[in-house]
């Protein structure tokens, strides 16, 4: 809405506004835009169904949206799209059960993906039940048991783990992969605007025609031109039983460790914005940082529900944030609508086949860039909170996640260091989620034990 401040109009709407109908689709549909590359990427690079994932993503969206108007008489508006944090996780689990990794954009079989919901129903659970615990006790009491050190090297070891991964993928054809790697970083450095929001799609579309014109065969778009245009999503229901559950629960699980303070600094950046647009437009401010529990409640809802229905665990995105900073437009209907729009494009099979035509160089290239930016983050999240890494403890404790979790899952087939546990983790310990339990073990002797200052 068109609000008056110092006899000038402020363009934007807070949450609670709703836009005019047209205006709201077509926001609906940049947040799509805006989503969509992530969102997709994960789906196929992991074996999950495209359509059954939008399915997930839009429902999630949508009932965390409608809880939030009911439960504090505001919309906070955020998007959920696909978490890249439990990548790492999802391929271990796909090769421990079917003895290779997916093929980009071609789903795994249904016992896999089944048994992988197993463990994103309980990731929802735990978010759930750590939003309850913040809510009770206050953010700072969890950040003693999770701090900076513990969640950042924990983001870093997700990303740099899945290094090999990619490599792999762009060792289908080095030229194409290097080149969609070297557009797609251009466009994230150079290009401006709502284009500059988009580097991964518009460098996966890039890397899609070189790969056509330097690599004949390695498009198919006869099974795009095949498929069906409206296809009902592929929806599985999770399963409890199986040799590989257990693994699947604590592996998957434990990976909220990275999720939480991403979720709630995206929840900070948010409320920062909606209150400064508030404050020029003149109207009371929404003082959105005030629910980090409940937040994380909604983004234990929202894995809940996508485990339910066979869609990967999902975060708020930052993505979203940054449009919504951009067009000052932090609608939540707007959000709703794209909530909408994205369970209708869960029903056009030609998407899902266009992804799958995706040539593995391609999402080589894209991967490189994705999950190394992902390792940066954790070490940008350290030095954010001021880290000091000349002080003993915050070395030991990083220094296993590190090499645990990095060597682990490049060193070992399939992420799964050979230590073995009857009935819970059968093929071996998990590297990630096991460098992640020690780091926080090590903190906890550490906050028991108060080690003397040094003179």
């Amino acid at each position: 809405m068109a609000t008056a401040t110092g006899g000038m109009k402020t363009m934007g709407y807070l949450p609670n506004d709703t836009p005019p109908l047209g205006r709201m689709i077509l926001l609906g549909f940049q947040h799509i835009l805006t989503m969509f590359p992530a969102t997709i990427f994960v789906a196929a690079f992991t074996g999950f169904h495209v359509g059954t994932v939008l399915l997930g993503s839009g429902i999630s969206t949508i009932v965390a949206l409608l809880l939030s108007k009911r439960g504090i008489g505001k919309f906070i508006p955020l998007y959920y799209g696909s978490s890249f944090s439990y990548i790492a996780a999802y391929l271990g689990i796909v090769q421990q059960m079917t003895g290779s990794l997916p093929t980009f954009g071609t789903p795994v079989p249904d016992d896999v993906i089944q048994t992988m919901q197993a463990g994103i129903v309980a990731t929802g659970i735990l978010n759930i039940i750590v939003g309850f615990i913040i809510r009770a006790v206050g953010k700072a009491a969890v950040d003693k048991v999770l701090p900076p050190v513990v969640t950042g090297s924990v983001a870093a070891i997700i990303g740099f783990g899945l290094g090999f991964a990619a490599l792999n993928l762009a060792s289908a054809n080095w030229l194409v992969a290097f080149l969609t790697l070297i557009l797609t970083v251009m466009f994230s450095v150079y290009l401006r605007g709502f284009a500059g929001m988009l580097p991964v799609l518009l460098g996966g579309v890039a890397g899609y025609i070189l790969s056509a014109v330097l690599a004949p065969g390695s498009v198919n778009f006869a099974s795009v031109t095949a498929a069906p245009f409206f296809q009902v999503p592929h929806v599985t229901f999770p399963s409890f039983a199986g040799p590989m559950v257990g693994t699947a629960i604590v592996s998957i699980a434990i990976m909220a460790i990275a999720t939480i303070p991403e979720s709630t600094a995206h929840l900070y950046q948010i409320s920062l914005y909606v209150d400064r647009f508030a404050e020029e437009a003149g109207r009371e401010k929404y003082h959105l940082d005030e629910n980090i529990g409940f937040n994380l409640i909604l983004d234990g809802v929202g894995d809940f529900l996508h485990g339910l229905v066979g869609a990967t665990a999902g975060t708020n995105y930052g993505e979203n944030n940054s449009l919504m900073a951009i067009t000052r437009n932090y609608s939540g209907p707007a959000l709703l609508a794209a909530g909408v729009i994205a369970i209708l494009l869960a029903f056009v099979g030609t998407l899902a086949a266009l992804v799958g035509s995706v040539p593995l160089a391609v999402s080589g290239g894209l991967a490189i860039y994705l999950f190394g930016v992902i390792g940066m983050q954790g070490i940008a999240l350290m030095q954010e909170n001021k880290v000091s890494m000349f002080d003993a403890r915050n070395l030991a404790v990083g220094a296993t996640i590190m090499i645990v979790g990095i060597g682990g899952n490049i060193g070992f087939p399939g992420g799964f260091i050979p230590v073995t546990i009857p009935v819970v983790f059968p093929n071996g310990l998990p590297a990630i989620a096991t460098a992640a339990v020690l780091g926080i073990l090590f903190n906890l002797v550490f906050l028991i034990f108060q080690p003397k200052p040094r003179a």
